[in-house]
């Protein structure tokens, strides 16, 4: 169990950096596509972010 913790908390962070540029380069593009998609990475990566604290908080419960 511990191991497929570990691994979805691994996805979980590499999902939260993918957000992470992506929001990154909707603020560098501007214009509409900044203010269509800027939003939607923010709150995407926030609730990545959830999880991923969540899939930690789970692995040292296990770890103990």
């Amino acid at each position: 169990m511990s191991l497929l913790v570990t691994v979805l908390l691994g996805i979980a962070m590499l999902s939260v950096l993918l957000a992470l540029f992506g929001g990154f380069y909707a603020m560098t593009r501007g214009s509409e596509f900044s203010r269509k998609h800027s939003n939607r990475f923010m709150r995407t990566r926030v609730l990545l972010q959830a999880l991923a604290l969540l899939l930690f908080f789970l692995l040292l419960l296990q770890s103990r």
